[in-house]
């Protein structure tokens, strides 16, 4: 049996994500597991290029096992070396946190090792139970037939979306005010806004489980 751990939106968090694997390795013990990250792991909070390098180091261990999905601030990142107003609107949404974290001054000038690990991410993985992306899906399209941009940046018509997808559709990017995973029978929104003083958050997934069997977080040091 496979536990399947997934990790919300990250943001730089980098001691909160430090825990909460450690967290999330200790509840897996001997048996096999997979890590599924949804994505943001840059913008907003203070140490999104130490964030970076720990995915890019714990992803070595099992390339196959480990799966580090896009979030749409990758996805405005990459965006922003192509021209200057997408760095501008990149700048207007975090990524200054990001250039200080590199020390660097513009997004061209990031490591091209990591820009081009950035490239390589999946917008989405699909288990057969659970259907894991960073933003959500526009209930009006099958699942193999979804937008780009919804899978990183939808929020309405899906979030109040009743439709049965055929998967527990497993997302972020929709920070909860609350701090507390919003599990519904068609999706679980797993951002519970780490880069705002709350939990970094993680699902445990047994494989023949369709719901999280139970959560862990791990909160921000004071």
């Amino acid at each position: 049996m496979t536990n399947i751990l997934t990790i919300g939106d990250i943001h730089g968090c980098l001691d909160q994500l430090r825990r909460l694997v450690e967290l999330c390795e200790q509840e897996a013990g001997p048996q096999r597991s997979k890590f599924i990250f949804l994505g943001d792991y840059i913008d907003r909070g203070p140490d999104s290029r130490g964030v970076i390098e720990f995915l890019i180091n714990f992803q070595k261990w099992s390339p196959n096992q480990i799966i580090c999905l896009r979030g749409n601030h990758e996805q405005l990142l990459l965006d922003a070396i192509e021209g200057e107003d997408a760095e501008i609107n990149w700048l207007s949404n975090g990524g200054q946190a990001t250039l200080r974290s590199y020390g660097v001054s513009r997004a061209k000038d990031l490591p091209i090792f990591h820009l081009d690990w950035i490239r390589s991410l999946s917008f989405f993985h699909d288990d057969g139970r659970r259907f894991f992306v960073h933003a959500g899906v526009h209930p009006d399209r099958p699942l193999d037939q979804q937008r780009t941009r919804d899978l990183l940046w939808i929020r309405e018509p899906f979030l109040s979306s009743s439709k049965d997808f055929g998967r527990l559709v497993v997302h972020g990017h929709s920070p909860l005010d609350n701090g507390i995973p919003d599990l519904r029978p068609n999706r679980l929104n797993l951002d519970t806004g780490a880069v705002y003083g709350r939990s970094l958050t993680a699902a445990v997934f047994a494989n023949h489980q369709l719901s999280p069997s139970k959560f862990l977080k791990a909160d921000k040091s004071n």
